[in-house]
């Protein structure tokens, strides 16, 4: 059987391996691990040049929007609140410019976090820039219950409240053009995004699955990405 080919953006940091300190293009290893668990190949795309993304997502199956650093709030006509962190400017330019890919060409897109926050704001919405409780201490995943709207994409992919891995201190404010929230926390932040079926396979998480044990989501993007790839399941 063809594994549909999945790719996962990635973002550059300063990183130090045997006697090497050099500037490397980094994913935390749960990213590709789930794509693998759920039956898709994974593949890393580096941040590049934004007017190439349109021919890089042309190759995938399917697109990943990993989780990352705060968006740069003049994207979405915002002053930086005192608790946004730095831009990663070239980040930004990049993950929307393949945002903008996957919609314009049909090409299954997941949103994780940071992915479903700039999904948001290349469809016009704007973002909350900081809120507390959902996260645990630095460098450590919170949990707490999501609840799917029944009716959506994600309600059917997780027809019932569920304990998810979470860190992030934005979030949705204002929805952007043609996005529908599927899920919400207790609290009433928006967990999770998506487009209408009809304009293809569009959905974006809050959270965090590849910090947990549950692939449904992530089976939903392959599942959608071989449909799009017209490939076979053995």
């Amino acid at each position: 059987m063809s594994q549909p080919l999945i790719g996962i953006s990635t973002y550059q940091e300063e990183a130090r391996w045997g006697v090497w300190t050099l500037p490397a293009a980094l994913v935390p290893a749960g990213y590709p691990k789930l794509v693998q668990r759920s039956g898709g190949l994974p593949a890393l795309l580096p941040p590049g040049d934004p007017d190439s993304a349109a021919a890089t997502v042309a190759r995938l199956d399917g697109l990943v929007i990993a989780g990352g650093a705060d968006v740069q709030p003049s994207r979405y006509g915002a002053e930086p609140h005192p608790k946004t962190g730095p831009p990663a400017l070239d980040r930004d330019a990049w993950e929307l410019a393949l945002i903008e890919a996957a919609l314009a060409g049909g090409v299954p897109l997941l949103g994780i976090c940071r992915g479903l926050q700039l999904l948001n704001v290349v469809l016009g919405g704007t973002l909350v820039q900081h809120l507390d409780g959902h996260a645990g201490p630095p460098g450590v995943f919170g949990r707490h219950d999501i609840k799917p709207v029944p009716g959506t994409l994600l309600g059917r992919t997780l027809p019932e409240p569920v304990s998810v891995p979470t860190y992030h201190h934005q979030a949705v404010d204002r929805l952007g053009r043609g996005l529908l929230a599927s899920a919400y926390a207790e609290d009433g932040t928006i967990e999770a995004l998506e487009l209408p079926e009809a304009y293809g396979f569009t959905l974006a998480v809050q959270w965090h699955p590849e910090a947990g044990d549950d692939t449904r989501v992530m089976d939903a993007l392959v599942a959608a990405a071989r449909r799009s790839a017209h490939i076979i399941e053995a």
